[in-house]
């Protein structure tokens, strides 16, 4: 592992207050966040399929696991032949087409037997349109709502009610099966004082993680420990494109979103399940400059996501809604990979929130290179890179000269 860290090396300030709340498992502070859409992980599609592969997930240095959403799938109104996983029908049970309820137990106990951690996605904001709910508590759900034509139907948070029935079944996976936490999806469509007192009870069974698929700093008050970052998410697609450059990323770091503490967590990502299957994959967003855009999301502040199939240089959408397998083509970047989480783990200036170090910009004499030192305590971390798709020349304080670096690459450099 040392040595694909040492192989990356070869290849203004963030000033908003502490944040308090919530408190952050400790186990959080310099992890990564590894997606599993598990229906296309394997040719089987199935949890003990996954189970089987943990141990290659660790050795790439997967710390949490987001499974996507494992409950039954609806079948009224079904997208595509199997549905979306979005489409819940049961919020305590598991889709056969996985598994059952004991192969979550087991995947959760082998995942905590190597080290790592399972969070659960969680479709809070809408039941399946055949969810027993609908017939059961009718008054669970927006009036104006209708399952005609939809596979979903949209809840209504004003009913109490739903609120405790909802906490009860997030308390079910963490307590009874042993997930540490959940990724939310839409989550500024449910009331935020929900996902706050929801918190504070799974916190009482133990300390969980929770990931806010939104942008929202409201969400980080009491409720969310991470969400997600657009801004630079946004940012790297533009790149991508030559639409953006480092001129851009001295914006992003100079004028950071507002109202978010030093200590929220922000998920930096080049892809998720929804962007590859509906924008395209990382040759078709980035093309050369992914590798790049790939270190800026794990070195500038925040916890980087990688989507599963992007160690195999995944080549494809994948289709949500029918059976689509990864074809894992020997892992051709996994070393790089597993250099990154191992970068991130081993350098404290890379840490999570308050933990980690703010960034400061680097003059290197060219606008068109990149350049920041992150530092925390005695340890630093200086990061270089070629935004553009042209050889550049940058020099560093106490360089004899200009070094050459070339397109799209990066430089990353540790002092032993």
């Amino acid at each position: 592992m040392k040595k694909l860290a040492a192989s990356l090396i070869l290849a203004t300030l963030f000033t908003a207050a502490a944040h308090a709340d919530p408190k952050h498992p400790a186990w959080s502070r310099s992890a990564n966040v590894y997606e599993v859409n598990l229906r296309q992980y394997s040719k089987d599609g199935t949890l003990n399929a996954l189970t089987a592969d943990l141990p290659r997930l660790k050795q790439l240095g997967v710390e949490i696991i987001w499974l996507m959403p494992l409950q039954p799938i609806g079948e009224t109104n079904r997208k595509g032949t199997l549905g979306s996983y979005y489409a819940v029908k049961d919020y305590t049970a598991v889709n056969p087409e996985f598994g059952g309820i004991d192969d979550v137990r087991k995947l959760v106990k082998q995942a905590r037997a190597l080290g790592m951690h399972v969070i659960l996605d969680w479709a809070g904001s809408q039941t399946a349109s055949d969810h027993p709910w609908t017939t059961q508590h009718p008054e669970w759900y927006k009036k104006n709502e209708t399952a005609e034509s939809a596979d979903v139907i949209a809840l209504d948070y004003s009913n109490k009610e739903l609120w405790s029935a909802m906490t009860a079944a997030m308390a079910f996976w963490v307590k009874d099966v042993g997930v540490d936490g959940f990724r939310a999806d839409a989550a500024t469509m449910v009331p935020t004082e929900f996902w706050e007192q929801a918190r504070a009870q799974l916190d009482k069974i133990k300390p969980v993680f929770m990931l806010a698929a939104a942008d929202d700093p409201s969400l980080h008050a009491k409720a969310f420990d991470a969400s997600e970052d657009v801004t630079l998410h946004d940012i790297l697609k533009k790149i991508g494109k030559g639409q953006a450059g480092a001129a851009e990323l001295r914006a992003y770091v100079s004028n950071p979103p507002k109202g978010y503490g030093r200590d929220a967590y922000r998920l930096q990502f080049t892809s998720n399940h929804a962007i590859n299957a509906s924008e395209g994959t990382d040759q078709e967003l980035y093309g050369p400059a992914w590798g790049a855009m790939q270190v800026l999301s794990y070195t500038l502040p925040g916890i980087p996501l990688v989507y599963n199939g992007q160690e195999a240089r995944l080549d494809k959408k994948l289709a949500l809604f029918e059976k689509d397998a990864i074809d894992w083509h020997n892992y051709p970047l996994e070393g790089f990979i597993a250099g990154l989480n191992a970068l991130k783990k081993q350098n404290a200036a890379l840490a999570n929130g308050a933990a980690g170090g703010a960034v400061q910009l680097l003059d290197v004499g060219n606008e068109q290179v990149f350049a920041f030192k992150r530092q925390a305590g005695a340890n630093h971390v200086r990061v270089i890179v070629n935004t553009t798709g042209q050889a550049q020349k940058y020099k560093l304080a106490g360089d004899p000269g200009p070094t050459v670096i070339k397109p799209w690459r990066w430089r990353i450099i540790v002092p032993n």
